[in-house]
């Protein structure tokens, strides 16, 4: 648990010294970037014809549209803001998050996962568990999917809101309801594609946003080499190394040892986001055929392992700055570190890029889990078990109406995210209530014949429940100590698979197992004719193989923890 004498301050609002010097100019991009983004939408509306369409943007798209949409939709603003967080509260240790809690998890995708999801032909992540395991499985991954995706783009709103507040004076009401309504137009106009296509000039709008930021940051502390120093003065040696203090037993910002950094992050709770996260994998079920699929994830990766530069830097710099940053009495708390940089470092014009780049990431992110709760909501649970049988365009109709109330509800839970300091924390918090017993359900249901229909349900159940009491429960109350939110959340990731690891071997033991008939393409070692499709001419190249652009991605990350290391 926390010191009390590091209390963090306040986080219903950000400090009222961060507000900008907007002018015209920074008021005349913003509304050339929602101008746009609502251009995009109108464009797309004229593709969709048929709910394959409007719910996976009829499975046409090229590998490196899908391959920049999947990572624009990981790069959300609560990525940014929370990873720039982390990096001011914990320090170099938000190179993890991406090195270790991603890249291997995108590669596991791409090359063992998307062939059994496109070869399949399932529109969401939910249905595999349906063809896998059985209806009571289906619908409980489907609801609980449901509810997280309202609940991560009500994040999303929440610092919208709280970021525009402080740096543009809107009151918090009119930023949500004035991006809520761009994200539910865009959407309800173009479906997926409307989405997809927005998301890849978020991507290079946010890129705008972030360089120079970090670049003037490093600029005002002397470089790289000013940086560390002040930040070995203020914080010790650990707080700018990946490895520094995790040996077990030993204490460090993060409050992890290297065991549960390398299990609960880089296994568990990276496998699980990144797995069955159907924000993520309807980018790459919207690809044109399997190889593109493959290379989806795989493409996204490359830039993944430099993003960690742009959103650590600017933490970093705001916590040598402000080193008492995120602490009573210093006015500002660990998500400020990028507002407060952008008030003292970027000039007009550049200010007003800044700003939409952060409008795009919050919009992008939101993007992605409506589109992906639409798509749950409409084909898995109202179409299977609530209305059944109706005529496509009826699905398309719903799944426009389900769009309004998700981003209804999404306003709705937006303040659940206020009584975290650091809203990445609140994330894997979800994450680990969530993904992780999917990610247990999927590897173990893949990876073994004899996991029986019944144990899908039993182990999702399971691990929801066991990583909730661990949380809420042990390190809530205090049963167990752990230095920090983030440590909790790994060790409840841990404990939740391991739970539903562990039940779904005893329902397996004590059921029947599914006819070997009916697991052909769904477990590991069988294939379907789905997924023995051709290559597509011209997908020989080396750039196009997929093993060669996951391994290449694998070993460039570990490289990049050379010199962080010491």
């Amino acid at each position: 648990m926390q010191n009390p004498t590091d209390a963090p301050v306040s986080p219903t609002s950000l400090a009222a010294g961060l507000r900008l010097p907007t002018n015209g100019l920074d008021y005349a991009i913003l509304a050339i970037y929602f101008a746009v983004v609502l251009g995009i939408g109108f464009a797309a509306r004229r593709s969709v014809r048929t709910s394959l369409d409007f719910f996976l943007s009829g499975r046409s798209l090229p590998a490196w549209i899908t391959g920049l949409a999947f990572i624009s939709a990981n790069l959300a603003a609560t990525e940014i803001l929370g990873m720039a967080a982390n990096s001011a509260q914990y320090g170099a240790y938000t190179v993890h998050w991406y090195w270790i809690g991603a890249i291997p998890a995108m590669v596991f995708l791409g090359l063992v996962m998307m062939p059994f999801y496109y070869g399949s032909k399932v529109r969401s992540v939910p249905e595999m568990l349906l063809l896998r395991f059985d209806r009571a499985a289906h619908l409980l991954s489907s609801i609980l999917f449901a509810f997280a995706a309202v609940l991560i783009a009500g994040v999303n709103l929440y610092a919208l809101a709280i970021v525009v507040e402080a740096l543009l004076g809107w009151p918090q009401w009119v930023a949500i309801v004035v991006a809520g309504a761009f994200v539910l137009a865009y959407i309800t106009l173009g479906g997926l594609s409307s989405a997809i296509y927005n998301e890849v000039l978020q991507f290079f709008v946010i890129l705008a946003a972030l360089i120079p930021l970090s670049v003037l940051g490093l600029k005002k502390v002397g470089g790289w080499d000013g940086l560390v120093d002040r930040l070995t003065a203020t914080h010790g040696h650990n707080f700018t190394t990946a490895w520094g203090g995790t040996g077990i037993g030993s204490a460090n910002p993060l409050g992890a040892n290297w065991l549960t950094i390398v299990v609960g992050l880089g296994f568990v709770l990276s496998f699980g986001y990144w797995t069955t996260n159907f924000a993520e994998v309807q980018r790459a079920l919207s690809a044109k055929n399997l190889s593109a699929a493959q290379r989806t994830p795989l493409i996204a990766a490359y830039p993944k392992i430099f993003i960690v530069f742009l959103v650590m830097i600017p933490g970093l710099v705001a916590a040598a700055l402000v080193p008492n940053i995120g602490r009573s009495g210093s006015g500002l708390q660990y998500n400020d570190a990028i507002p407060y940089l952008m008030s003292q470092l970027l000039p007009n014009g550049v200010l007003g890029i800044a700003v939409t780049g952060l409008l795009a990431a919050f919009m992008a992110g939101m993007a992605a889990n409506v589109s992906s709760f639409n798509t749950v909501f409409t084909t898995d649970i109202w179409a299977k078990y609530v209305v059944r049988g109706r005529e496509d365009a009826y699905y398309v109709r719903f799944g426009r109406l389900i769009t309004v109330i998700g981003v209804c509800a999404s306003i709705g839970t937006a303040f659940l995210a206020s009584s975290f300091s650091n809203i990445m924390s609140y994330l894997q918090t979800l994450f680990s209530f969530f993904n992780v017993p999917m990610f247990v359900v999927f590897v173990v249901g893949m990876f073994w014949k004899r996991a029986s229909a019944k144990s899908g349900f039993w182990g999702l159940l399971a691990g929801t429940v066991t990583a909730m009491v661990n949380y809420f429960v042990l390190y809530r109350k205090g049963v167990i100590g752990i230095p920090t939110d983030q440590g909790a959340n790994f060790v409840s990731a841990i404990a939740g698979f391991v739970a539903g690891a562990v039940v779904m071997v005893i329902v397996s033991l004590f059921t029947a197992p599914k006819p070997e008939a009916e697991l052909e393409g769904l477990v590991y070692g069988t294939r379907s004719p789905g997924m023995a499709e051709p290559p597509a001419p011209g997908d020989e190249a080396w750039y196009r193989r997929p093993a060669l652009l996951g391994w290449g991605a694998v070993i460039l990350a570990a490289l990049c923890y050379i010199p962080f290391s010491f």
